[in-house]
């Protein structure tokens, strides 16, 4: 089967499922930025699943469906793509990093970028160190809250250095989206080092925002309460 009629098909799918009045409210839920089909999850992921199982097993990324589906107006069919680049994780390389910076940086909203973090964060090589630095300081913000929460779920593995350091360069912001982001970064590691995460939120407790402060807090023990 050719890209174009994998596309075809998936279109033709997601037609038969729309739901005018669901797609009303999902578009209102992300402020009108976007257009719905109005699948909801469980249901838009069905239509797709075989797609990412094919892809999987023959062990091969096609960019040119993802590519299709990325510039379709439609918000499920950026979903599409996270999915798959998540399905198909293990064959993401240090290379393909252009390519999906490609469509991190457009389109851009919470809801595509907090799949970004783990895809980018999840890329196995030493490289990806100095990429999540690199934005850590770009002019767009959505590429820095990726770089925040990239080491989401890494536990025992989490450089905590490069948390520090990429938590550090963006300080003092007035983004929302930036803030909510370090407190994530931190309450998701204080679940295995509170102890690391109390004495960063001491030491840098004058810079941090009172939003990175409450969202680091929330998952803690009695030894963190003092926060």
């Amino acid at each position: 089967m050719t890209t174009k009629q994998d596309f075809t098909d998936l279109l033709l799918a997601f037609e038969k499922q729309a739901d005018a009045e669901r797609s009303k409210k999902m578009a209102a839920y992300m402020r009108d930025q976007f257009d719905f089909f109005g699948v909801p999850t469980p249901q838009r992921r069905n239509l797709y699943k075989a797609i990412i199982a094919r892809d999987k097993k023959q062990q091969v990324i096609n960019w040119d469906l993802l590519d299709l589906a990325w510039q379709a107006p439609q918000r499920e069919l950026q979903y599409f793509v996270c999915d798959y680049l998540k399905g198909l994780q293990k064959f993401i390389s240090y290379d393909h990093i252009p390519k999906l910076l490609t469509y991190a940086s457009s389109k851009e909203w919470w809801d595509t970028i907090d799949h970004f973090d783990r895809i980018f964060g999840r890329i196995d090589d030493e490289r990806i160190d100095d990429i999540m630095r690199d934005f850590s300081t770009s002019n767009d913000f959505w590429i820095r809250r990726i770089a925040i929460d990239h080491q989401l779920g890494r536990k025992e593995q989490t450089k905590t250095e490069l948390l520090a350091e990429i938590i550090l360069n963006n300080l003092g912001s007035k983004e929302f989206f930036i803030n909510k982001a370090i407190g994530w970064s931190l309450r998701d590691y204080s679940k295995t080092n509170p102890d690391w995460v109390r004495s960063f939120v001491q030491k840098h407790h004058d810079r941090l925002a009172p939003l990175s402060i409450r969202e680091a807090s929330k998952y803690h023990d009695k030894r963190m309460k003092d926060f």
